[in-house]
Order: structure tokens, then C-alpha cells, then sequence
């Protein structure tokens, strides 16, 4: 598999490893440095493209990835609202694309006993709601985008007539999700209901980005002459 890398900061540089490691070759690498060097030139037999940078350059580089017929794998978090408008550029272009809030096996673990657990909770009247994040200080969204999928998971699946003493919203920055910015933290996550009498929780916390890497190297082998849209449901 050629690849291409978009971001080459940690995480760009801990794909580059894992590519290599898998017997795949890195046939172009995008940083800041040389943002316009993503083009259909350069990117001619790339196979796949691994996106991993700001809010403010995702789309643009998506996008162009799909504009120039590159298969792309993303994970960059907090410019989501506009991801459907990029999901139907890549049907309507024929091309392919892969996107995660959280490329770690154990955090998608966790979004699903997250969602079964909010709907078990519908039988459960008196409980608050609570979601809470750490990751390192050069983190630029705030909440990170694997908290916001864990709030829209649980909205989803709680029926707001069970007696909740935060009723679930359509808003979820309305959950009560904490957020802190410490160090080098690579990533916390915690589901939290509390009642009265008792405190039940769900937690998961990242050791190292190589988990991420090696998720998105993954989802870049899985995507490989495949055409539409995918996400980890698919993948797993």
C-alpha cells in the first residue's frame, strides 16, 4: 500500500512507523510546511491518504484528497459539522473515505457499552449524567470529538421521560461534559451516573498514540479499493 501522511506532527510521525513496520511504503508526507504540496500530482498512485491535523485544515485537505480521487482515512476531531457535506462529496465522486473520532480499539469498545448502558438506564429514574476528558495541552478542540460521540450515543438512547434528573437534549455540550488540558496526556474518557445513593461508571484511558496510529494504519488497509463511506462499525 502507498500512503500518504497529512499532518506530521506525533501522530503523523508515529503512522510513519507503523507503515513501515507493516511493509507499507509512505509515498508522500504534508505538513505546514508544505501544505500546497497536496495536489493531484503528488498525490497520482497514492493509495490511501492518513489525515491527522487542526480543525481549521481538515476539510480542505479531505476534500481535496477526495477531489483528486485519493482514498482518505481522517481523524481529526472538532470540525465535524461539515463532515456530511464531505461524506457526500465522496459518494458523488465515487471515491472513498473513513472517518473516527477515536481510532483506539478500546475507546470504540467503549462507545458501545456506552450505548448499551444508556439504554439500560431508561429503566432507572434519578440518575445524573456526567462525561469527563483529559488530553494534552496542545489539543485544540475542546470537548475532544470521542467525548462528543460518547454524549451523542447516550442522547440517542435515553428517553427523557424516565425521570432523569438531567433530561437528555439534542445539545450535547448540554450533558456536562468536563473538560481539562494536562501535559502529555494522550486521552481519558469517563461515563459517569450518579444518584443519590450510588455512582456507576465507565472509563477508559489511552497509555501511548501508537493504539491510534495502529487504528488509523488499520482503517487505511481496510479502505484500500473499496469505494463509499466507513466509519469503525464498518470495520469491525
Amino acid at each position: 500500500m502507498k500512503a500518504a501522511i497529512i499532518g506530521y506532527g506525533e501522530m503523523g510521525h508515529e503512522i510513519e512507523k507503523i507503515l513501515l513496520s507493516r511493509g507499507h511504503e509512505v509515498a508522500l508526507i504534508i505538513d505546514i510546511n508544505n501544505a500546497s504540496d497536496l495536489n493531484a500530482e503528488n498525490l497520482a498512485g497514492v493509495d490511501v491518504a492518513i489525515e491527522f491535523t487542526t480543525p481549521s485544515t481538515a476539510y480542505d485537505n479531505i476534500r481535496t484528497c477526495l477531489e483528486c480521487g485519493t482514498a482518505v482515512v481522517s481523524g481529526t476531531t472538532g470540525w465535524t459539522s461539515r463532515l456530511e457535506e464531505l461524506q457526500g462529496l465522496c459518494n458523488q465522486k465515487g471515491g472513498a473515505m473513513f472517518y473516527a473520532s477515536n481510532y483506539s480499539l478500546g475507546v470504540n469498545l467503549m462507545f458501545r457499552l456506552n450505548r448499551e448502558l444508556a439504554r439500560l438506564m431508561n429503566n432507572f429514574s434519578g440518575y445524573k449524567l456526567t462525561m469527563s476528558e483529559t488530553h494534552h495541552t496542545e489539543k485544540k478542540d475542546s470537548p475532544s470529538g470521542t467525548a462528543v460521540t460518547l454524549a451523542e450515543d447516550a442522547i440517542a438512547r435515553l428517553d427523557s421521560k424516565t425521570g432523569w434528573v438531567n433530561e437528555p437534549t439534542e445539545d450535547p455540550s448540554l450533558i456536562g461534559i468536563e473538560s481539562f488540558r494536562i501535559g502529555m496526556n494522550p486521552g481519558e474518557h469517563s461515563v459517569t451516573y450518579t444518584s443519590e445513593d450510588d455512582v456507576l461508571e465507565i472509563r477508559h484511558s489511552i497509555k501511548n498514540r501508537r493504539t491510534l496510529a495502529l487504528g488509523a494504519v488499520v482503517a487505511a488497509e481496510f479502505l484500500c479499493g473499496k469505494k463509499g463511506v466507513f466509519t469503525m462499525d464498518d470495520m469491525f
